[in-house]
């Protein structure tokens, strides 16, 4: 069984994920600030790899500590270009970015597998050009496209209004529904989304 936590931020950043099945093990689902990896380490679980749902700062903030920790980090094809680029800081202060490399790049359709945990990559752009949303059994982890009754911004570096209407609606046409961890918010599921989202409508 697939436990979740859910690491809120404090200050500027994002949600970030801690995923495990056999209480040992867990895979990070964008590792915003580097007390994440001190959170694993509260919780008992050797981190296996870290999965990004795209490279905007508030998002990878802790990838040093693993990185430096041994920990490989996957993220979607495009998005480490953008990392270091000037125009990914706009909006974010001149921060600074902590270094790490990548160990692989994320396909949309990949099917990948860590810390004994099974996840489908499916490639939702728009508020980045190559964010990638994780499913695993019921549960979507949807980055900064979907959030509770509302949608990632699409006004930053390589951001497209169009294309993120169309992963929305993509999100929309899978089969049944899903536990929804966004980014930024509460959660929600796709079903709620379906429903009452004001941005993107759902097409039946």
């Amino acid at each position: 069984m697939i436990t979740v936590h859910k690491i809120k931020p404090i200050g500027f950043a994002s949600n970030s994920y801690i995923v495990t099945a056999d209480k040992k093990s867990c895979v990070v689902i964008d590792c915003a600030q580097p007390r994440v990896y001190k959170e694993c380490q509260k919780l008992g679980l050797a981190p296996a790899a870290v999965l990004l749902t795209h490279g905007h700062y508030d998002h990878i903030g802790g990838c040093g500590e693993f990185f430096k920790a041994g920990v490989p980090i996957y993220i979607g094809r495009g998005e480490y270009e953008l990392i270091f680029g000037e125009g990914m800081r706009v909006g974010f202060n001149d921060v600074e970015i902590p270094y790490f490399e990548v160990a692989g790049y994320l396909e949309d359709g990949q099917k990948i597998n860590f810390a004994g945990i099974d996840f489908d990559v499916i490639s939702t752009p728009g508020h980045t050009a190559s964010e990638v949303s994780f499913i695993t059994g019921d549960i979507i982890f949807s980055g900064d496209v979907l959030f509770c009754e509302s949608v990632g911004r699409t006004d930053l570096a390589s951001g497209d209004e169009d294309a993120l209407i169309s992963s929305v609606k993509r999100l929309y046409a899978l089969e049944g529904d899903y536990k929804v961890y966004t980014g930024h918010g509460e959660d929600t599921t796709l079903e709620n989304e379906r429903r009452h989202n004001p941005y993107v409508r759902a097409v039946k």
